[in-house]
């Protein structure tokens, strides 16, 4: 079998460079919480894809699933001639995404193309342009998620101009916001909006429950609440942007449930389909179906092979419960994380909920950030097996996506590796 280093070569030759990896080993097979390479080196995974493989790589479900429905047909284009398996995704995400009320889906190809059209969605059934996010934020890499995304380098760097009619907020930040309460927070944001934009401009408000390229920043208790009220009284559209967040990565279903907040859309994809490219906007019926006929869609958005996966992937979710294991798997990875902070005064916080979780490194008895250090730590958990990812508004964040199918033992081999890593 060819190498590593061999791809390695032709990959130079053949592949942009603006397309990066965070390892230089090539995946051969992948299962559970494990990659191997193709020369038979096996690595613990705590990336998943990036959130993305949480019913496991390969898991069976979705590969008998897909195996079916390749064999029946692998495209015609939702928009020419349908299937009932994109109905039957946009059912089960209108009953499990929160809210009770009447709701309506559309399908596509990826988290940015979801992020788009929830904008596209709000800006038509309001009938106003203003979009607001907030600092630390990650929306996507297309050029309206580019201007909707905070973060300069590697993601927007001399790609603009970008889209315009968005303003960001100051984002709830528990580490670095001097003590200040969520309904603090969420005033002091807020009241921006209402001196420079104007509450009555405002077609969203779009968030991520809790961030993820910025850092798995968790705003403070009441932050999302305050804002949910806020865009209720403005006549503005709640966007929550549960892309990394979803499908039981955070112990629950979502992570809006955490606090009982209800969106008036949210943006979907990663988790939701055991590896294959789908992604979805859900949402109120009333805002959803003011999109005139044709004005929402794409050739591949809800490609029936996905959709066979999605429908795979939630049966296995629901079957092993995996907002459980998702809690179970939280609570080992947050007691060894505080170990290790306890005698390693570079981590200034463990945060995150369920199997999204991360530690933010600094200059000690400061909060001055140190990606140098994640990036060192990362470095030694790739030598001894294991795959971590940094992240953060300041690079300096280590954070842990586990595949929820990891096993114990498994998850307890990397837990080591980690903690001889910030040895």
């Amino acid at each position: 079998m060819v190498s590593s280093a061999e791809l390695h070569r032709r990959r130079g030759a053949a592949v942009a460079r603006g397309v990066g990896s965070v390892i230089s080993s090539y995946v051969d097979t992948a299962s559970g919480g494990t990659i191997v390479d193709v020369e038979g080196r096996e690595w613990i995974d705590f990336a998943a894809g990036i959130a993305v493989t949480s019913v496991g790589n390969s898991a069976p479900r979705v590969v008998e699933a897909v195996r079916a429905q390749v064999e029946r047909f692998t495209h015609t284009c939702f928009m020419v001639a349908p299937y009932e398996s994109y109905v039957a995704v946009c059912e089960q995400l209108n009953a499990l995404t929160p809210g009770t009320f009447e709701k309506r889906s559309a399908l596509f190809n990826s988290g940015a193309e979801a992020v788009e059209n929830a904008v596209k969605v709000a800006r038509h059934a309001t009938g106003r342009q203003a979009v607001v996010v907030f600092d630390h934020a990650y929306h996507g890499r297309t050029n309206l998620t580019m201007a909707l995304t905070a973060k300069n380098m590697p993601y927007k760097h001399r790609f603009g101009p970008f889209a315009g009619e968005i303003h960001r907020l100051p984002m709830s930040y528990p580490l670095r916001d001097g003590g200040l309460s969520g309904a603090e927070a969420a005033a002091r944001a807020l009241d921006l909006v209402d001196k420079q934009v104007g509450a009555e401009n405002v077609a969203a408000v779009l968030i991520e429950p809790i961030q993820g390229e910025g850092g798995f920043v968790v705003p403070a208790a009441g932050f999302l609440p305050a804002l949910r009220e806020w865009a209720t009284a403005a006549g503005a559209v709640l966007v929550a942007d549960e892309i990394q967040t979803g499908f039981c990565r955070t112990g629950d279903w979502f992570a809006c449930d955490h606090e009982g907040v209800v969106p008036d859309l949210v943006t979907l994809a990663k988790g939701i389909a055991g590896g294959l490219p789908l992604a979805a906007v859900t949402g109120r019926a009333e805002l959803m179906d003011a999109v005139h006929v044709g004005g929402l869609g794409g050739t591949y958005g809800g490609n029936p092979i996905a959709c066979a996966a999605a429908l795979a992937s939630i049966e296995t979710m629901r079957e092993l419960d995996l907002s459980a294991a998702a809690r179970r798997i939280g609570s080992v990875l947050t007691d060894r994380l505080h170990a290790v902070a306890a005698r390693d005064p570079r981590i200034a916080e463990v945060r995150g909920r369920g199997a999204m979780l991360a530690v933010e490194l600094v200059r000690p008895g400061t909060l001055v950030p140190d990606p140098a250090a994640a990036s060192a730590v990362s470095a030694a958990c790739h030598a001894a097996g294991l795959l971590t990812l940094t992240c953060g508004t300041y690079g300096n964040v280590l954070r842990f996506l586990p595949p929820l199918v990891i096993s114990d033992d498994e998850l307890a081999r990397g837990l080591d590796i980690l903690d001889a890593a910030f040895g």
